[in-house]
């Protein structure tokens, strides 16, 4: 029986001689110091995303090391390779428009390079969501390593973290109630030591949901970046790895209707990011699975949140892995879960909590008695403003507006809004709804996080804290408020949120899980007749995402790249 090709006797180049191309390969490898026998061994590829612009990903190169030591210690040979790398702050309009380039380079090289198993080493919040859809479509064993979250800084009597106290102090500050001087002083003491955000935000949420999936250890999710044990960890993953070559344990096989489920149900628990639903709706997308807002709206009512972290609660992510991590919130949450549904061990869900550490801290991981919310914390909204459907975040928004009729005032797009949020000539009270549109995936914006309107400087410095906002584009999973996200269609589509005028009244319901445009048909027909899509670009990436790209309850990833039928 012949022995299936391992290592570098994968994937040969194509010159129309197959030997030639090995014995090629082999020459040039062997130019970079390695040994016939190390060549002969199987590979693991180690997808490295450390970049300067990166600060999030500062550690990977000690990772990275740390990842090697395990290959080589099981027997493989550990071959690191660049991709691209995505930071939110470094990148313009924003990092969600390169997500789908980044997964799309990332199954290039997982398909094309020789190797047996894959090490996926990221952690700002849409290189996670990147890296897991291209192995989803590449379906290369992988093991997912994040870098893991920053710890936060003890400064002048409070703890502060990245970014959920930037959000904070920047919304007192337009307030006037925090100088000049003292903003630039905090500056310097938001994010302090390597890492991903440190709340629960994108990054971390998108951390707990790979874990959730299968794709590395529960603990892996939540340990601090700079702590011995994200080495150990990423040791461990490089061993794992190597299991995977005689053991595989595709992703095909991780990513189930099932499993999905489990990860929708430790989002709604975790109080996580509403941008973790489009990207794990990209992910499922990539192995034939489906979200239905309607069945997540269905598990909302089932599952509490029982994580009291910012920017729902007032605990970091290193509280979360100190109080028990993803173990104990899914011990609190077994008989909700589908516990068979198998991690890269081959072990069922069910075997990984029991053979988890038992300790829980009740601060940080609630009990089910004793929930932060008895009800999730996303809700799915539908209506004539939302055809397709929207979201909210219930638990970081203000309960008294869960029911609001009232007067919208429109900005169509960022630079309106930019022009116009603090002008104290704008007409606006605390009791107006705020919309602002034409920033969706269609977008030159590139459905940026301004879902998070400011609250006009005039109504800020009167002490408004919150008021409804609403939007066809994302919001930090930072950040907090009641603030309507993902409206689908987006404006730049058709959808009914392009014929929304100031002036006209919207109703939200929560309590009926209603978004709805309060305009006579007619009044709608006579403005959609008078619409006209916005101008699509004309060459390279942005052309292809405007020709390709789908919307929030699709993931927002590229049609070609999704399997037929799906």
């Amino acid at each position: 029986m012949t022995k299936a090709p391992h290592g570098l006797s994968r994937n040969a180049a194509n010159y129309g001689d197959r030997e030639f191309a090995f014995y090629l390969r082999r020459s040039f490898a062997a130019s970079m110091g390695y040994s016939r026998a190390m060549l002969e061994k199987p590979v693991v590829g180690i997808a490295d995303t450390a970049s300067d612009y990166n600060n999030c990903h500062r550690n990977v190169p000690e990772m990275i090391e740390a990842v090697k030591r395990g290959v080589l210690a099981a027997g493989a040979l550990p071959l690191a390779f660049p991709t691209v790398s995505l930071c939110e702050p470094s990148l313009t309009p924003t990092s969600m428009h390169y997500r789908n380039l980044m997964a799309l380079d990332t199954e290039a090289m997982l398909s094309a390079q020789p190797m047996d198993a894959a090490v996926l080493i990221g952690g700002c919040d849409k290189t996670v969501p990147a890296q897991l859809m291209a192995a989803a479509s590449a379906d290369v064993p992988s093991v997912m390593l994040v870098t893991g979250p920053m710890l936060a800084q003890r400064f002048e009597g409070e703890r502060l973290a990245a970014c959920t106290d930037c959000r904070r102090y920047w919304a007192r500050y337009r307030a006037g109630d925090v100088s000049a001087e003292r903003i630039g002083e905090i500056e310097g003491k938001l994010a302090t030591s390597a890492g991903t955000c440190g709340v629960m935000g994108t990054a971390s949420t998108m951390a707990c949901i790979a874990a959730a999936l299968g794709f590395m250890p529960l603990m892996a999710a939540s340990a601090p970046a700079v702590h011995s044990d994200r080495l150990r960890m990423a040791e461990e993953a490089g061993t794992l790895a190597v299991r995977l070559i005689t053991h595989p344990v595709k992703p095909s096989q991780l990513i189930t209707e099932k499993s999905v489920e489990n990860a929708l149900r430790v989002l709604l628990a975790l109080g996580g990011s509403t941008n973790a639903l489009i990207h794990l709706t990209a992910i499922a997308g990539r192995a034939g699975v489906k979200i239905d807002l309607k069945r997540l709206d269905a598990l909302s009512e089932e599952t509490p949140v029982l994580v009291d972290l910012k920017p729902t609660g007032e605990g970091y992510m290193e509280d979360f892995h100190a109080a028990g991590g993803m173990v104990a919130l899914l011990r609190e949450l077994k008989d909700l879960l589908h516990l068979d549904c198998i991690d890269l061990y081959g072990q069922t869900l069910g075997e990984q909590i029991e053979a988890g550490t038992p300790f829980v801290d009740r601060t940080y991981i609630r009990a089910r008695n004793q929930p932060v919310s008895p009800v999730g914390g996303l809700v799915s909204l539908f209506g004539s403003l939302a055809p397709e459907g929207a979201i909210l975040k219930r638990s970081a928004a203000t309960p008294a507006l869960f029911e609001t009729e009232a007067r919208c005032i429109v900005f169509d797009g960022l630079a309106d809004l930019a022009a116009r949020i603090d002008d104290d000539a704008l007409d606006v009270t605390p009791q107006d709804i705020l919309i602002l549109k034409n920033a969706g995936p269609l977008t030159p914006a590139g459905m940026p996080e301004a879902g998070y309107l400011p609250i006009p400087k005039k109504l800020a410095r009167a002490g408004v804290k919150d008021m409804v906002r609403m939007s066809d584009c994302r919001m930090s999973g930072t950040a907090f408020g009641t603030i309507v996200l993902h409206i689908t269609p987006e404006a730049a589509a058709g959808g009914p949120l392009a014929l929304v005028e100031t002036g006209d009244r919207v109703r939200l319901s929560v309590r009926e899980r209603r978004l709805d445009l309060l305009v006579e048909e007619a009044e709608l027909a006579r403005r959609r007749a008078a619409w006209t899509p916005p101008a699509a670009p004309k060459r390279g990436w942005d052309k292809l995402v405007h020709e390709q790209v789908l919307q929030a309850t699709e993931g927002v990833d590229l049609a070609f790249l999704r399997p037929e039928g799906v």
